[in-house]
């Protein structure tokens, strides 16, 4: 049995030895079909047989034979030395003759052929020698090692430039390295918009011919690769080295560093929008997000817009809306100060939105909500100055701020960015466990936004502003209705006995400040907080005249008429210009009126119900109603049925029913 063992091995052995051999003799065939192909001058077939060596050379880089892997690489090497230079010369011979580059705009471009008729043969020499520069791809990407930025770039993985297309990159690149390197006067470190506009042009101009010759040759040969964004990608690579190289010459010259992020963005900007780039690709947002660079740029995106914030609220025109004259488009009477803001944040949007990781834009969100808060610090310091006046315009122009910043913000919670941030801010807290599983479930139910604070805390100023005006203009109505308070309700004439109904004299304080205050602030607040001021106030005033004169006085059938005249037909009036059936917010009175102003035998009706409901011992009759229900049909619903009792006993005429 040893014995088997031994003899298979050393089968095994020998059929490794001449599975090498039948290797190497499979190479040197491929190597001698090359030569004998390159005497005959077949290029193409050459150029195919060199493909089908590299993809052998590919399939042995499994193999520990290490003389057997550097003997493929050797031969590969050897013929793809001389296909790619015979090749590239004769590409570039074709590519004068087009008299590529084209350095001119579009229209000045003759796709330069000194003699017209000659146009097809060059252009098939064009797609034959680009074809046969593609079948050598492969052995180009196992023998060039391609040019990489530090990993702190944190580069995405992309394939090399496909071979014709370097080629034709090679005069532009030298180009670019000879104005923009080195001591030549082009290489400037506070004209980054020399080298990032020329690579533009270079982009549109060579855009047409990109896609009416270039592309169609890549289609026919099967390949995926777009000749447009090919050639864009490469140039960006250009641009990418030399920001590399001249960022930490300028990190620390907010100038400098400032107009190159302002200019890199403005050519991200036409790249992506004019020339279809890629956001999958390497861009200049990948050298900007390195983290020295990064942080930088935040430092010096806060000092510039806190200076702008500083500039904003200084100006004579901070409070003043832009818009005060058009009122269709001053809606929300926005002051100078809270557009600009806005404005402000929304470009600092712009400027983060093509970062290309979640992290590095959540510090940006960051920054805005740092902002805004400061902002709202800012806005609160001013409002404390102007708290003595706070019917006063710059008063009124700070909640208006308010609430336009708090509205916005809302109305971002809702964009898809913002939702994709909340998203990523998810995570992040998730993995941290940062936050509890409520606030968690609450943002990943989306119940919750990433402004959610922010607006919580203008939304809390706003209602702080709100209740200081709503309780000056009450405690002005509440001063003029003292001489109202002391009314002779019990002494008053009947209806009948008047000619004509008219308002009491001494209301007339009270609802003129009502009035003027409120036509006031109708101006001067925008109409959403405009109102809620109107609400919070009927509401207080609503309470104040039924406690504080209502319940506070006995009626005759006069008195009581009066109150319902002055009430009716001049109170409620008032406020029928914001909404149809202003008595609704007036439920008190209304419902008092209405209880005082009863007919003597309705009057007695309803109170021997609520009283025989309130004596337990005496049961209601058979069709007598419930107390509720005859509140109800009378149109009270919102007193309580001690409340009715106490109105019905402020009616100073009863007649002597005999109980």
């Amino acid at each position: 049995m040893e014995d088997l063992d031994v003899l298979i091995s050393q089968v095994e052995e020998i059929e490794r030895h001449l599975s090498y051999l039948k290797w190497i003799s499979r190479i040197e065939e491929l190597s001698d079909s090359i030569q004998q192909y390159l005497m005959t001058n077949n290029v193409p077939e050459a150029a195919s047989t060199l493909a089908f060596m590299a993809e052998l050379d590919i399939k042995l880089q499994e193999s520990s034979c290490s003389h057997l892997l550097a003997f493929v690489r050797s031969t590969v090497k050897f013929w793809h030395k001389i296909l790619k230079d015979k090749l590239s010369s004769d590409f570039e011979e074709v590519l004068t003759q087009l008299r590529w580059p084209f350095v001119g705009p579009p229209q000045s471009q003759a796709f330069g052929l000194a003699a017209p008729a000659s146009a097809p043969d060059v252009y098939n020499n064009l797609e034959m020698l680009f074809c046969q520069l593609l079948k050598l791809q492969t052995s180009d990407e196992l023998l060039t090692k391609p040019k990489q930025l530090p990993e702190k770039y944190s580069l995405p993985p992309s394939p090399p430039i496909i071979l014709p297309i370097q080629i034709m990159l090679n005069p532009l690149q030298k180009r670019f390295k000879y104005h923009f390197t080195g001591n030549k006067q082009t290489n400037v470190l506070n004209k980054p918009e020399w080298y990032l506009t020329q690579v533009l042009m270079w982009i549109g101009n060579h855009a047409k011919f990109l896609d009416d010759k270039i592309q169609p040759i890549l289609d026919k040969a099967g390949s995926s690769v777009n000749a447009g964004l090919e050639f864009s990608r490469a140039l960006v690579m250009l641009i990418l080295e030399k920001l590399a190289a001249d960022i930490p010459c300028l990190l620390y010259d907010d100038t400098l560093f400032c107009h190159l992020v302002d200019e890199v963005l403005l050519f991200e900007r036409e790249l992506y929008s004019v020339h279809g780039y890629l956001s999958s690709f390497p861009s200049c947002m990948h050298i900007l997000s390195e983290e020295s660079c990064f942080q930088r740029w935040l430092t010096v995106e806060k000092k510039f817009a806190l200076q702008k914030m500083d500039s904003m609220l200084s100006s004579e025109a901070a409070w003043i809306s832009q818009y005060k004259d058009i009122t269709d488009v001053d809606e929300m009477k926005v002051p100078d100060c809270a557009e600009t803001f806005m404005t402000l944040l929304l470009v600092i949007t712009d400027r983060y939105k093509n970062l290309p990781t979640a992290s590095r834009k959540l510090q940006f969100l960051a920054l805005q909500k740092e902002l805004v808060d400061d902002f709202r610090i800012r806005l609160t310091q001013v409002m404390k100055e102007e708290t003595r006046a706070s019917l006063g315009f710059r008063y009124c122009a700070i909640l208006n701020a308010v609430n336009y910043i708090a509205t916005v913000l809302a109305d971002w919670a809702d964009n898809v960015f913002f939702l994709q941030l909340q998203q990523a801010e998810l995570e992040v807290r998730a993995e941290s466990n940062a936050v509890s599983k409520l606030q968690l479930g609450q943002l990943a139910s989306m119940e919750s936004s990433v402004f959610d604070e922010m607006i919580n805390l203008l939304e809390r100023l706003k209602h702080d502003m709100l209740t200081r005006q709503v309780d000056h203009v009450f405690r002005e109505v509440k001063d003029a209705a003292k001489l109202y308070k002391k009314e002779r309700w019990l002494s008053l004439p009947s209806q009948a006995e008047q000619a004509v109904m008219s308002l009491s004299s001494t209301a007339c304080p009270m609802l003129l400040t009502l009035r003027d205050r409120l036509l006031q602030l109708e101006q001067q607040l925008c109409h959403s907080l405009f109102k809620i001021f109107w609400q919070m106030l009927a509401e207080k005033v609503d309470i104040y005249i039924y406690q504080e004169i209502i319940m506070a006085n006995h009626f005759n059938e006069g008195g009581a008429a009066q109150l319902q005249f002055d009430m009716s037909r001049n109170l409620f009036p008032l406020f029928s210009h914001y909404c149809k059936r202003p008595e609704n917010y007036f439920k008190h009175i209304k419902e008092a009126c209405i209880i005082l102003n009863l007919n003597i035998g309705s009057a007695l009706l309803l109170k021997d119900v609520l009283q025989s409901a309130s004596e337990n011992e005496t049961p209601l009759k058979p069709n007598q109603p419930s107390p509720t229900a005859a509140l109800n049909e009378l149109g009270v619903y919102k007193l309580a049925q001690k409340d009715v009792e106490i109105l019905l006993n402020l009616r100073a005429s009863w007649p002597n029913t005999g109980k």
